[in-house]
């Protein structure tokens, strides 16, 4: 088994006014290669630490983080910088577009930073705004797009570096129903395709979509279920907002 991402007894502290506050309290995750990912939990549970942690974001207190078979607990910034943009993927619930810049160019952003945007780059590009329903839309800006077509464009920048896995925070937040259901399709596709997501989400429904679902509690892990028969569940996210 390979494994995408592992976390090996990995805790994080705070200090806040003065006062030392545990985050994550030993947590032990593998993530093999494919694997679909739903981390629940209610607020303060450690959701979004664990994210800044995947994400490379910031480093753990102690314990260690790989990716593939590299340990990235504990490298520096630059090192960190060039990992977020060639080996992960990013989905956010505020798209986190670049206003100026039009569908194609925004899905070509992690290409910039590794100053590379050959030939064959630029057709990666207009293919995964294809793969997305978004071909006819390139030369438009994020203003002129509706919100499931922003988070299309953020999915299709997501998977330009084909990275190790995608890092989706909420990706239906900020969307209507009919709208999310569309968008969860498409996780949903690129998971069958072989594509690892790991997927924060607060949405029992939502959940339900992942072939496993990860439950944190006072920075700990309450559970950590794998459902077989995800491929054959059918789902419904009407009325969870």
């Amino acid at each position: 088994m390979t494994l995408a991402a592992r976390l090996a007894d990995v805790t994080k502290d705070y200090v806040l006014d003065g006062e030392t506050v545990r985050a994550l309290r030993g947590i032990s995750i593998d993530v093999p290669e494919g694997d679909f990912v739903a981390i629940m939990g209610a607020s303060g549970s450690g959701k979004s630490t664990l994210l800044n942690l995947l994400g490379c974001l910031d480093r753990p207190t102690s314990g260690s983080i790989f990716l593939g078979d590299d340990d990235v607990s504990r490298l520096k910034d630059d090192d960190l910088s060039e990992i977020r943009a060639s080996r992960i993927g990013f989905i956010f619930q505020s798209f986190n577009l670049i206003p100026q810049l039009t569908v194609l160019e925004n899905i070509q952003v992690p290409l910039y930073y590794q100053h590379r945007l050959s030939s064959r780059d630029r057709q990666r590009c207009r293919d995964l705004a294809h793969m997305v329903g978004l071909a006819d839309r390139l030369k438009h800006r994020p203003t002129q797009l509706s919100g499931g077509q922003q988070q299309r464009v953020a999915i299709a920048r997501s998977l330009v570096n084909d990275p190790y896995f995608l890092l989706a925070d909420e990706p239906t937040g900020n969307l209507d129903s009919v709208t999310a259901q569309e968008i969860l399709d498409l996780l949903v596709r690129l998971s069958g395709e072989g594509k690892t997501i790991i997927m924060v989400t607060h949405e029992p429904d939502v959940g339900r979509l992942a072939h496993r679902t990860i439950r944190l509690m006072d920075g700990q892990i309450l559970s950590d279920d794998r459902r077989e028969d995800v491929k054959s569940r059918q789902y419904s996210i009407d009325g969870i907002r």
